[in-house]
């Protein structure tokens, strides 16, 4: 399957499918001689795991990775990093009632007319299952970016329609939904596990925060710093849109307003947010995605078998009703291993 990779200078591809024997990530494009273990990794993993919540999916899968290469006395070697996560609680028998209908909203379809085949266990590749290997290749890259003084930070800012109205980075982990206002948090929690209760599911707004970029960051053309995050975010199974700074308010703006005025202290606006001409500016890179509703719902929907019948179908299971809290660390994960990937094509750029 072509398209299970990311990257030029940082590389990272992704295997595995959800109800699998496996899930995991080979890294290429490590720099050598970094000091990493495990349980950093595996701080990221546990952000991603299900089951943490009333408001995420039940499936209890530890999410524990394994090293196999790519270490040696605790340090980077260079070489290929292969981390695997074994799957503990697959129930693929949970998909047999609706093995032969296409799922609205999921890939099903799409998948079998691209393949000639699918896995109907959970989706198999099209599961929000194989972020796991982006979380913990994620987390390799942050460590990295830290040695550049670069800090990621995502939250959710909206959930079904109920939106923060302030931003304390201090409770972003504090609360199962990963608001940065409490008191929003407190609705959207309550809007959540009632959506859950009637087997129907919602989406919602991701905010990320990129702080310690240096300006120059990204290429002039077609290799954007704002276009590789968005491919980036874009790939990510749930992401259906995304906007910078300003983004789509943009269009309703005079150019007086939208410009970035400088002075000698810097930009005194973020309009932009952070990215220009597709190259950063040294001011905070922030942009949003829209998570759409979790597809997999047991409300009774409408679709058509794989022998053209149509049929009703419920999906019953171990879903997230709302799956932006889990896709935060995802989506600063693939912002770690872009913006590392962009440090090492600039450093090729002036070896």
């Amino acid at each position: 399957m072509p398209g299970s990779s990311y990257g030029e200078q940082f590389k990272i591809t992704t295997f595995g499918e959800s109800h699998g024997e496996a899930v995991g990530v080979i890294v290429d494009g490590v720099t050598p001689g970094v000091e990493l273990d495990e349980a950093y990794i595996q701080v990221q993993m546990d952000r991603r795991k299900p089951g943490q919540s009333s408001v995420t999916t039940p499936r209890k899968e530890y999410d524990e990775i394994h090293i196999l290469s790519g270490m040696f006395e605790g340090k980077t070697t260079g070489t290929p990093l292969f981390i695997v996560l074994y799957n503990k609680d697959m129930r693929p028998e949970a998909y047999s009632d609706i093995k032969n209908a296409f799922r609205p909203g999921h890939a099903d379809f799409t998948y079998l007319e691209k393949y000639g085949i699918r896995d109907h266990r959970g989706s198999g590749r099209a599961s929000g299952r194989e972020t796991a290997g982006r979380v913990a290749a994620g987390a390799v890259a942050r460590k990295l970016l830290e040695r550049r003084g670069v800090s990621i930070v995502a939250y959710t800012k909206a959930i079904g329609g109920i939106e923060c109205e302030t931003f304390d980075e201090s409770i972003i982990e504090k609360n199962p939904v990963r608001a940065c206002d409490p008191v929003a948090a407190e609705k959207m929690v309550k809007k959540v596990e009632h959506l859950a209760s009637i087997g129907d599911s919602c989406g919602g707004i991701v905010e990320c925060r990129i702080r310690g970029v240096k300006p120059g960051l990204g290429e002039p053309v077609f290799d954007k710093l704002d276009a590789e995050l968005a491919k980036a975010m874009l790939s990510i199974g749930a992401v259906k849109g995304i906007e910078f700074g300003k983004g789509f308010e943009a269009a309703n703006m005079l150019g007086s307003e939208h410009n970035d005025q400088m002075t000698k202290d810097g930009y005194v606006t973020n309009n932009a947010g952070g990215i220009i001409g597709g190259i950063s500016n040294g001011a905070e890179i922030v942009f949003r995605i829209a998570v759409k509703p979790t597809s997999s719902i047991s409300v009774a929907q409408q679709t058509m078998n794989i022998f053209g019948e149509e049929q009703t179908i419920e999906t019953h299971g171990r879903h997230d009703p709302s799956i932006c809290p889990r896709v935060v660390p995802v989506v600063e994960a693939m912002a770690c291993i872009v913006l590392e990937d962009m440090y090492k094509r600039q450093a090729a750029l002036h070896a």
